[in-house]
């Protein structure tokens, strides 16, 4: 036997050890390590065996909404709803599923980022360092509603706000423009390097008479606000989350921790500043007595809680990868840990 075929089969084999110790530590919570929380909180376990879960949501019913990449990478998202209610924790690997496959385009994208219309049930679902976001209806039936964005990153990425409208974020610069699915020639690139660069906050209403997909790049944001995007002004850091208060408000995450509320006159106020560190693939949720818990990522592996006056605690560290989270209307906090292939339950201790 030659030397590569050793290896090769070497590599092989570590994959499948690797594999088997992963679908162990999913299979039995037990021998998985546990989440380190804060004084007065409790952590248990409710969903095991779940494939590389990375983004959550709560759909009308209550049932929790898990964004899945599945144990072999070879489709764009797996959507699992799943009913918390009986015994737990419930083996998701029993539970159905739905595959969503592949375009068959060129173009392979997964899908990173995940919301819920309360009042359908349908799945909004944006692609993963992609530029287009798409809704999955009940019926399983897949439809692009925003397409032209320049780079739409994971996590928590786009929401929907009070009133039902998608919120997405982008980021305008030379460098993400020719991520984009139209970029201009070469011949017009000044058009960019002299414009704008900075975050780009956009709302839509896809209730509205008009015909989807819409166009990203025809799209007026809400942020930056009118007259505030001349060139030389100095930008902002990437925003890199979204979530909506209790009251409709809007609060926003920069790529290095800045915490923002949106205004009513649209200009963004700063909250909160959260530890130095490399926020990435980051999500952020708010309680209903207005507290914002961030999941700083897998470099970070904590969860932060900001209270309403502003005051950064830590609720939970050394985190499997921490991903999507979600709260529930009793203030419990379910969390994603997408190495552990679980998902969390992180509540005030009875």
């Amino acid at each position: 036997m030659s030397r590569l075929t050793c290896c090769l089969n070497a590599s092989r084999w570590t994959r499948v050890a690797l594999a088997g110790l992963a679908w162990l530590l999913g299979a039995c919570p037990g021998l998985a390590s546990a989440a380190d929380v804060r004084s007065g909180f409790s952590v248990d376990v409710v969903v095991s065996r779940i494939p590389r879960p990375i983004q959550l949501a709560l759909d009308p019913s209550g049932s929790l909404v898990v964004l899945s990449h599945g144990w072999r990478g070879d489709a764009a998202g797996e959507i699992y709803r799943l009913d918390l209610s009986g015994t737990l924790p419930v083996d998701a690997a029993r539970m159905p599923r739905v595959v969503i496959p592949f375009a068959d385009e060129p173009r392979k994208t997964v899908f990173g980022s995940l919301a819920v219309e309360p009042r359908t049930g349908s799945l909004l679902l944006g692609e993963e360092n992609g530029n287009r976001i798409y809704r999955v209806g009940l019926d399983e039936r897949v439809e692009p509603v925003a397409v032209g964005l320049n780079h739409l990153l994971g996590g928590s990425t786009l929401t929907l706000d009070s009133q039902g409208r998608l919120v997405f974020l982008d980021f305008a610069s030379p460098e993400t423009h020719l991520r984009s699915e139209s970029p201009l020639p070469p011949s017009l690139s000044w058009l960019t390097e002299e414009g704008y660069r900075g975050p780009l906050v956009y709302r839509i209403d896809l209730g509205e008479q008009r015909p989807l997909p819409r166009r990203a790049d025809l799209l007026v944001p809400i942020v930056p606000r009118r007259g505030t995007t001349w060139a030389g002004r100095e930008p902002l850091w990437r925003l890199i989350g979204v979530a909506v208060g209790p009251g409709g408000e809007l609060v926003f995450l920069s790529s290095i921790g800045e915490l923002f509320r949106l205004g009513t006159d649209n200009d963004l106020r700063l909250i909160a500043r959260l530890p130095a560190g490399h926020y990435h693939r980051t999500n952020l949720t708010i309680g209903p007595d207005g507290s914002i818990y961030v999941s700083a990522g897998f470099h970070i592996r904590h969860i932060y809680r900001i209270s309403p006056a502003g005051a950064v605690s830590t609720v939970a560290a050394e985190l499997g990868d921490p991903g999507g989270l979600v709260v529930d209307r009793a203030g419990a906090l379910y969390v994603a840990e997408t190495a552990l292939h679980r998902i969390i339950r992180i509540a005030p201790a009875r």
